[in-house]
């Protein structure tokens, strides 16, 4: 490989595992991020941290000076300040991509399963967005689909569950989901960075399991030393959230509405060529991460 890897969102779950990857294999990588004291716990001989935000194209054509490789791991969904899907997702990759472009360097991109145009979940169309320029442009990409984070959830559920020891859903919690830990996502990642033969192609990653969000939470609920049943948030008050307060905070009514779709789409996966190809890409339950 020639020229530094830069990941952007490397002070995310999934950037936290693969810059120290990437690091103890010798790689010089550096970490684009709006704040530097967020990526501290990353520093070492060989991990560079600028700071930069992949809505400013100056910023990214800077960070990614002299790379052979831009991993794109950023997120919009979570956040303010004109922190969004559209804002991130789409424009803040389409900004790295063509830096990349640029300096000649290969693109990983990580974006969803589900991912798609007419996708009732803003998030996936952002992603399809940036994919979608990701594929008329000449830059030599692989993409990496994943289902939803195993451990982003589990803390979620964790952290609302109170003295009570009852998890807080947003929805009925009745609908099944594939979720993927991080820890298998980061593990692909880093096969897909040193094998230039997937260059032009899209993985699917995803879970063991597809379960309820009432499913998950009884096992957290359990781990924490509990038997309780998970509280709700009616799908009827989300839609009133996503009129109301929604509308002043937009990441409240990024989340009610996330929470709908989640609440009555398909979620369901089932993983198939991704671990026949990579054989040695592990393969966490729900039950391995609460243990």
């Amino acid at each position: 490989m020639t020229g530094h890897v830069l990941i952007a969102g490397g002070t995310g779950r999934l950037g936290t595992l693969v810059v120290p990857a990437l690091s103890a294999r010798g790689v010089e990588v550096r970490v684009m991020t709006r704040d530097p004291q967020r990526a501290a716990h990353l520093a070492s001989d060989n991990v560079e941290i600028v700071r930069g935000d992949v809505r400013n194209p100056e910023d990214t054509a800077r960070a990614a000076a002299g790379a052979g490789v831009v991993i794109s791991a950023v997120q919009g969904f979570v956040g303010s300040g004109g922190v969004s899907p559209a804002s991130v997702d789409r424009d803040g990759n389409i900004n790295l991509i063509r830096a990349a472009s640029t300096e000649g360097a290969d693109v990983i991109l990580m974006s969803v399963v589900g991912a798609a145009a007419d996708s009732p979940m803003e998030l996936f169309r952002m992603k399809h967005a940036a994919e979608a320029v990701l594929a008329t442009s000449a830059v030599q990409a692989t993409v990496v689909r994943s289902t939803s984070f195993l451990e982003l959830w589990i803390d979620l559920l964790q952290q609302t569950a109170g003295r009570s020891n009852r998890p807080l859903i947003f929805g009925r919690g009745q609908n099944p989901i594939n979720f993927v830990s991080v820890r298998d996502v980061a593990a692909l990642v880093e096969q897909v960075v040193f094998d230039r033969t997937t260059r032009g192609q899209t993985f699917e990653i995803c879970g063991p399991e597809n379960l309820t969000l009432d499913e998950l939470a009884r096992m957290v609920s359990a781990n924490r030393g509990g038997s309780r049943n998970p509280r709700h948030i009616p799908p009827a008050v989300l839609r009133a959230m996503a009129a109301t307060v929604g509308r002043l905070r937009p990441e409240l009514g990024r989340q009610a509405r996330a929470a709908l779709v989640m609440d009555r789409s398909d979620m369901i996966a089932v993983d198939q060529s991704v671990r026949a190809r990579f054989r040695m890409l592990p393969f966490t339950s729900a039950g391995d991460l609460l243990t």
